[in-house]
């Protein structure tokens, strides 16, 4: 077959790309317009002085920096050397000879999948320089000394930020697979991703709302949150789903789930292959779960005591009338575990043993090591945040997602970035990316006492460090039996911050860690047969000891805590459907809660 020749290949019709530009500038001239106007609103924040407080930590750490001018030539000689180095190596693949490269991508880096990357010696040039470049200035910023460690994380953090947004993946020009499909297509993918871009911009109102997935691709209750269930309560913060049973018996007690308020419940629902909900109603469990509200300034006074005392303590309540059980298991996930923490402790000080038992997925309570997430809590940071709260009345959840994103920008910014605006591909339909994007705002009050109680000042963990309801807290006071869950590679609850809890409690406890990150290592069903989990018998003082001495199993952790739960069961009864007991459904699973969208 003959090679296809220059004059073969398609060019584009000049009249749809003149069509195409055309309409492009229009849009864009109207996106100018409204992100000007936007800008005259004080409310967003526009005009504060570095509100991050960046510039004056990299500052403090130039300052430092150059205060040891030989350290600082040492680096520089490192970092030319390295470069002579790979210099001499390209050199040799250029003239056709074999050469090890002097730096690899770490493990997990997807940014240089392409295979051109390590087959075309160019290209492979600029990946290995990039690579150098990257380890070197983060070394020197990492080995400054004398800043505190606030300061040296968050020049770290942003450092990499920095470094991150410079890959060459992220660049026409420097990025194979962009440059093969610019000549493939003659740039229409450009064009393409232009259109998205102005698309993202549009939904966002003059903000770039990158768009992760196909948001036409699900709809809560149709095909993601389709457990059956009914919601049996309701009041302003949250309603309360009871899901129909699977199984002609079940546990004695119920089984209570919270997840966190910051994102919506249905993580643990998203399809029925990997529902934790399905899967625990199938194991013989009442199941009951939390659907938060998605709040709006209405709710702006709600403070953290009310939502223990509208979730929690309400659901007990609850509970005990759907099925005159006063006895209850229960779940709490990340924030959600954060709450259950400080709900048992002012539970032990009124002396109401209603859990019977507790489990926690990935929780903080001990916030002294508490991951990237402590680069975004200090007090000019805290302040610029109260001022924006303070006049909504709430912080908006695009705010809530671009902090997330950050903590994995190469898999949560850029990577879109390339396939969406410079492949000018469609995102892929992803059920839990859909989730991710369906944010939720946080009251004022309630957020700004989480912030400053525990991220700032970490009250939770002192003895009377936080009243609730008028009562001074103690997490030593739980004897709960409890059981905790935490995952291997969690960006925003650190597995060593967590096993801090096995220290705090007075119960009997059980921890296990999980593969994975915060979400995967959680959401990850026995019959995916993905990942691994490590278990013990045993509490150890530090969580080094504890890994030393677990024994590393294959699968899910899901039958593990399913094998430890069923000695809290409470014996079997016959099966309960939603709106037998004393509490009649109010509609159907997923309920009206979880459907608000967060617009801004």
């Amino acid at each position: 077959m003959a090679e296809p020749q220059p004059g073969d290949a398609k060019l584009p019709d000049p009249v749809e790309l003149s069509r195409a530009l055309a309409g492009i500038a229009e849009r864009s001239q109207k996106l100018v317009t409204e992100f000007l106007s936007r800008q005259s609103n004080a409310r967003e924040g526009v005009g504060m002085a570095d509100p991050l407080n960046i510039g004056g930590a990299f500052l403090e750490m130039t300052t430092r920096m150059m205060a040891d001018p030989a350290k600082l030539m040492q680096a520089q000689m490192k970092l030319w050397t390295d470069y002579l180095q790979l210099w001499q190596r390209s050199t040799q693949r250029w003239l056709g000879a074999d050469a090890e490269p002097l730096v690899e991508p770490g493990e997990g880096d997807r940014r240089f999948k392409d295979a051109a990357w390590d087959d075309n010696a160019v290209f492979d040039y600029i990946k290995q320089s990039y690579l150098l470049s990257a380890r070197w200035l983060q070394s020197v910023v990492r080995e400054v000394e004398g800043l505190d460690d606030k300061t040296a994380k968050k020049v770290d953090f942003y450092t990499r930020q920095f470094v991150d947004a410079m890959a060459p993946s992220n660049f026409v020009l420097t990025n194979p697979e962009v440059l093969r499909a610019t000549i493939d297509s003659r740039g229409e993918n450009l064009v393409k991703g232009l259109e998205h871009l102005l698309e993202d911009l549009e939904r966002g109102k003059g903000r770039l709302d990158i768009r992760m997935t196909d948001l036409d691709a699900f709809e809560v209750g149709r095909n993601v949150a389709v457990t059956p269930g009914k919601v049996v309560f309701e009041n302003d913060l949250m309603q309360l789903i009871q899901y129909e049973p699977t199984t002609a018996k079940v546990d004695k007690r119920p089984l209570l789930v919270m997840p966190p308020w910051i994102n919506k419940y249905y993580i643990l629902d998203l399809r029925e292959r990997n529902s934790f909900l399905k899967w625990a109603t199938d194991e013989g469990l009442t199941v009951f779960v939390v659907s938060w509200v998605n709040p709006d300034a209405r709710l702006a006074a709600k403070s953290f005591e009310d939502y223990m005392a509208e979730g929690p303590l309400a659901c007990l309540d609850a509970i005990e009338k759907a099925t005159g059980e006063k006895s209850v298991n229960v779940i709490g996930y990340c924030l959600g575990g954060t709450l259950l923490a400080a709900t048992l402790a002012w539970m032990a000080a009124k002396k109401d043993n209603r859990f019977a038992s507790a489990t926690y997925f990935t929780t903080m309570v001990d916030f002294t090591e508490a991951g990237e997430l402590g680069v975004f809590i200090d007090e000019e940071q805290l302040q610029a945040l109260e001022a924006r709260m303070t006049e909504r009345g709430y912080l908006d959840g695009a705010a809530m997602a671009t902090t997330f994103n950050m903590l994995r920008a190469n898999d949560l910014i850029w990577s879109f970035v390339v396939n969406n605006y410079l492949l000018g591909k469609e995102p892929f339909p992803f059920d839990l990316l859909y989730w991710n994007a369906d944010s939720t705002r946080m009251p004022a009050a309630m957020h700004s006492f989480y912030l400053r109680k525990m991220y700032q000042e970490n009250l939770l963990v002192e003895p009377g460090g936080i009243t609730l309801k008028g009562v001074p807290i103690d997490l030593r006071r739980i004897k709960v039996p409890t059981f905790i869950l935490s995952t291997r590679e969690d960006h925003i609850a650190p597995w060593k911050s967590t096993y801090a809890a096995t220290q705090l409690y007075s119960g009997p406890i059980r921890f296990c860690l999980a593969a994975s990150g915060h979400i995967a290592g959680v959401v990850n069903p026995p019959a995916g047969q993905k990942y691994s989990h490590w278990e013990s018998d045993t509490i150890e003082p530090t969580p080094d000891a504890w890994l030393a001495k677990a024994e590393e199993k294959p699968g899910s952790w899901w039958p593990h805590w399913r094998e430890w739960l069923k000695q809290y069961a409470g014996g079997q009864v016959n099966a309960r459907k939603p709106g037998s007991g004393k509490l009649k459904p109010i509609e159907d699973a997923p309920g009206r809660y979880v459907k608000v969208k967060t617009l801004e």
